[in-house]
């Protein structure tokens, strides 16, 4: 491990020696956004080498920092997202401006993270997973990637969460015209 390694990212840094993405600020960070950053990480290697699931998630796993990772969380993920790329695809196909193969990989592997959620954690609000991948695309994606997860997820939302996002709608209506 090189000595540059340990020290903090800069802003502007994204990839150290290793080629894991770095977050570009650092703040106390729950166990479950930890296991969203590191399964990130993770996904980022599928993405660009192509590596077996076991052999990322072993490298994953020897990062100093594992053991604050809700690694039940980080599991699911990780494997989930891998094993369901091509149907996660499938749902961000219909609301991406692009092939999701023509997407950078770090945005690429926050909208899959995001749309695992919004499929199988039905125990995490929409509109909260939906802000947890905003958060990671700000961490660790380009200048305005957040907004463009933000708009993708928004609208896949309304394919996994029908009825979530036909109630928040349909009380957000209602707030509105009390308003006026």
């Amino acid at each position: 491990m090189s000595t540059n390694e340990n020290a903090p990212a800069s802003p502007k840094s994204k990839t150290p020696s290793n080629g894991k993405p770095v977050a570009k600020r650092s703040q106390a960070k729950s166990a479950r956004r930890r296991s969203r950053e590191a399964a990130l990480q993770g996904l980022y290697q599928w993405l660009i080498t192509g590596d077996d699931v076991a052999t990322i998630d072993g490298h994953m796993r020897e990062q100093d920092d594992f053991s604050k990772v809700d690694q039940a969380h980080f599991d699911a993920l990780l494997n989930g997202c891998i094993l369901e790329a091509a149907d996660l695809d499938a749902v961000l196909s219909r609301h991406v401006d692009r092939k999701t193969t023509d997407l950078s990989p770090i945005e690429h592997g926050v909208l899959m993270i995001g749309a695992y959620e919004l499929k199988h954690c039905i125990d995490i609000p929409y509109r909260v997973a939906i802000n947890e991948a905003v958060e990671l695309a700000k961490a660790f994606g380009g200048t305005d990637g957040h907004k463009y997860v933000n708009g993708v997820l928004d609208r896949a939302a309304s394919d996994l969460r029908p009825t979530e996002v036909a109630a928040r709608n349909s009380a957000k209506a209602s707030d509105d015209s009390k308003a006026k």
